[in-house]
Parts: C-alpha cells; sequence; structure tokens
C-alpha cells in the first residue's frame, strides 16, 4: 500500500479479526460458488479478479492470502498486481467494462467514482450478514458516499509519528522524542532540537552562529510537507471549513502551519527542500543523512531490514497533539457478477490474520477495533519485534486511533479537481518560491467554485 499512503489529495491519492464463514448474504443463506450457464444449464465455477498494488511483500502476502481464500471456499480467485499507473489501469478496465470484481483504489478515484454508481454499495451486505458487524471495525475507516451508501473502508490503517535514529540523538544530547500526546514536543522545542541535529560539513549545528546551510552532511529532520494536514489541523485549521463551504487552507490557521513546514527548509534549514530530498538514499537514518523522519507506519517495513537503532515518537504539535490517518479503501466494483462471493473475499481480505505477514511486518496497522485493545492480539502485530520498537504502541498504534485526524481523501467531494489547483500552488512554496499566504490567497478564488462540501454528511 505504499503508494496510497501519503495525504490522498496530493499524491495520487487500513480491523478486522473476523471469524469467516462460507455463508453468503443471500436471502438463502447458502454461498453460491458456481453459476448456471443458459445455453448448456451447465454450472461453471466461479471466479473473481483481484486488482492491488504495492511492492513484492505486499504482492507475496496478498497473493498467498488469496490462494488460501480459494482452497477454502473452492470460488476460485485471479490476483492482478498492477505495480505502476494502477488508476490509469483501472479506468481504462472500467471504461471497457471488464473491471476486476474488487480491488484497491485510490481514495479520490473511489469516492467520485461511488457517487457515479461505479462501485457497489455495501450497505445491504452489511445489513444482511449475520457474522459481520460493522461497530466491531474503526469507525475512522469507512468511505461513505450518503447516509446508507458505503463504497468500502480502508485497505488497512496508516498513522503518521516521527521515526529516529536513536544513536545519533543521543550522541547530540538531545531529548527523546516522547511517544505520548500529552507530552508531545511543541513546535519550538521541535525546531529547536531539529537545528541542534543538523550539522554542516564542519561539524557545526544549526544552533552556531557559523553553520553553513550550503554544504549540510546531516539533516536534523525529513519532513515531507506533502504530508501537512497533521500540523493544519494541529493548528485549528482544515482542507475545507466546518460547514464544507469554504476554502480553509487559506484562512490563518492552516496558511500559518503551512509557512512553518516551509520555513523548515528555507529559514532554519533543518529539512531537505524537494531538490535535496531526490539526493537521499531510502537509508537515509541509517547512514546518518538525517536523524529525525515524519512518516507513515509503512516505512516500518523498510526500516526493520536496515541495521540501525530505530525509535519512534509523536508528532510535534503547534495547538493540540495529532496524527493523520489515512488508508486507501478496497472497493467492490457494481460491475461484478459475483456480489455475494466478492463480499465473501472482502471480508477474509480485511481480516488481519489473513495478512498478518504485512501487519506484523510493519507495512499495514489493522482495521478491527480489538487489535488495538485485546493484550493478545496486539502482540501478535506491535510489540516484539523489530518493525515495532518500544514505544510504538503509544506513538503510533494509541495515537492513530485516539487522536487520528482523517485525510481529507476519506470525505472531501470533488478532491481530485481542487487539488489539481491547490497542489500547483502550493509546489511554489515547497520549493522556496513564494509564500503560503500568496500561494493559498491567489488560488482561492480559482478553487472556491470547485467546493462542494463532504460526503457522507
Amino acid at each position: 500500500m505504499r503508494k496510497g499512503k501519503r495525504f490522498a489529495g496530493w499524491v495520487l491519492s487500513a480491523v478486522l479479526a473476523l471469524t469467516f464463514s462460507l455463508t453468503a448474504c443471500s436471502d438463502s443463506g447458502g454461498s453460491s460458488q458456481s453459476q448456471t450457464n443458459g445455453a448448456g444449464g451447465k454450472e461453471e465455477p466461479v471466479k473473481l479478479k483481484f486488482s492491488f498494488w504495492g511492492d513484492t511483500i505486499e504482492k507475496k502476502t496478498v497473493t498467498e492470502a488469496l490462494k488460501r481464500f480459494e482452497e477454502k471456499t473452492g470460488i476460485e480467485v485471479e490476483p492482478m498486481h498492477v505495480p505502476a499507473d494502477y488508476l490509469t489501469k483501472l479506468t481504462t478496465m472500467v471504461a471497457g467494462n471488464v473491471a476486476p470484481d474488487l480491488g484497491y483504489l485510490s481514495s479520490g478515484a473511489a469516492l467520485s467514482w461511488g457517487a457515479d454508481g461505479k462501485l457497489l454499495n455495501l450497505a445491504p451486505l452489511i445489513e444482511k450478514d449475520p457474522d459481520f458487524k460493522k461497530e466491531d471495525y474503526l469507525d475512522q475507516v469507512w468511505y461513505e458516499i450518503a447516509p446508507g451508501n458505503v463504497i468500502g473502508m480502508s485497505t488497512a490503517v496508516e498513522g503518521y509519528g516521527l521515526m529516529y535514529n536513536k544513536d545519533l540523538l543521543l550522541e547530540a544530547g538531545v531529548e527523546l522524542p516522547p511517544t505520548e500526546a500529552a507530552k508531545a514536543w511543541d513546535w519550538d522545542t521541535f525546531v529547536e532540537y531539529a537545528k541542534k541535529l543538523t550539522l554542516d560539513d564542519q561539524g557545526r549545528n544549526a544552533l552556531d552562529p557559523d553553520f553553513n546551510p550550503e554544504k549540510i552532511r546531516q539533516f536534523g529532520l525529513q519532513y515531507d510537507p506533502y504530508n501537512m494536514m497533521a500540523a493544519v489541523v494541529s493548528n485549528g485549521g482544515n482542507f475545507l471549513t466546518e460547514d464544507g463551504k469554504g476554502f480553509g487552507l487559506a484562512r490563518p490557521e492552516a496558511i500559518e502551519a503551512i509557512q512553518k513546514l516551509a520555513d523548515l527548509m528555507y529559514v532554519h534549514h533543518v529539512s531537505p527542500t524537494p531538490l535535496q530530498t531526490k539526493n537521499l538514499p531510502d537509508t537515509a537514518l541509517q547512514t546518518k543523512k538525517v536523524a529525525m523522519t515524519v512518516s507513515g507506519n509503512w516505512a516500518l517495513q523498510a526500516f526493520a531490514e536496515q541495521d540501525f537503532n530505530l525509535g519512534v515518537g509523536v508528532l510535534p504539535k503547534l495547538k493540540e497533539s495529532n496524527t493523520l490517518l489515512d488508508g486507501a479503501p478496497t472497493v467492490i466494483f457494481q460491475s461484478t457478477k459475483h456480489p455475494e462471493e466478492a463480499w465473501l473475499l472482502y471480508k477474509y481480505m480485511a481480516d488481519p490474520e489473513s495478512v498478518l505477514p504485512l501487519i506484523e511486518g510493519g507495512l499495514w496497522m489493522p482495521l478491527k477495533k480489538e487489535w488495538y485493545t485485546n493484550p493478545e492480539l496486539i502482540n501478535k502485530w506491535a510489540a516484539g519485534n523489530k518493525a515495532h520498537p518500544e514505544g510504538y504502541t503509544e506513538a503510533y498504534m494509541k495515537q492513530t486511533i485516539e487522536n487520528g485526524i482523517r485525510t481529507p481523501g476519506f470525505e472531501v467531494k470533488n478532491l481530485d479537481k481542487i487539488n489539481a489547483l491547490v497542489t500547483p500552488a502550493l509546489d511554489l512554496v515547497w520549493t522556496g518560491k513564494t509564500t503560503a499566504e500568496q500561494a493559498l490567497k491567489e488560488v482561492e478564488p480559482k478553487v472556491q467554485p470547485l467546493i462542494q462540501g463532504y460526503y457522507g454528511r
């Protein structure tokens, strides 16, 4: 799921410990594993197609889960792994009436396609299924077009926080980031520590008056500004106004937060610019090019394979401590000929037990509430392994479910068209060419006519 983890608006646009049942959602209560061939009267086995993206580990785990489902049910499943240009391929398939039965979808496409009737409403299936209880799942993971029109839930939960090379902080005498929301660093403390951890080629940190920002060998922080919504909401702002009628990013609270992110790069010189980021390796924490990074839960999978002393903490706060809660949805396409069998597979793939390697490996967080409260289940994935270091259950797990702010991709109408304007405007801020206030105030009159409010409200 790495492709879909960033804030859905700016990129291309999440538990379930569920007892698997072969009972379909039909009124008869039977599971249809075959269909009648009208011409010859013969029954043919049901075959489903499941589309998904992801790296090698995700591909392997998902494919193996699909195979186990097939063995349990006799329902054949064809894995359709699309490593690149996923949305382009799915768009073409939907237009050609050859869409898969179910699969991953980016947030923006899911909302617009759901509104256009291209995705199956899961509410009737949920209501008829005695083995499925919607209240067993985190409230934040559902994608709802309107009351009673549920198009899916996150494929996995993704939360954000601080990840860092513990040895670098200890060497610099920097306090380790707090793991509890109540103790989160305020912004000034965060910047001060980031400066202390930022070193030029002579070993001088960014607090030294002789520090050379043109020759940085170690950044104190890597903060991808496109993950900006946590800071915006922490400062009292949001993407749209609360009533869904105004452009929230052009309000003072949002502008202030966005400018503070830009200042990390161009005023304090503690975080790499987009150009400098391109030259940083994926092993920047391990190789001491970066001391701390703000990233989503999925990064833990890669960091667990690297050789360094990984630590985690909650994000710094402006006014209130929070984090982003992200996760692109899995959906069932309206064109499926086998909605009941697709629902069985949907439930199975959402079960943490089915995809446990991705959860305990750090890529995903589970969807079902019990996996965040039952100590036995928590120990299955969030403790005692390299991908979930000390403090993870507080800094990521607890923070995400208690203070997770859903990204706009869950509910903002017309998001893709709005971001077609907002993204290039913010690019000017992230590249240091203009201020947040100037960029957002200038784009506001163009954005305002596109604002249509929120889905599900």
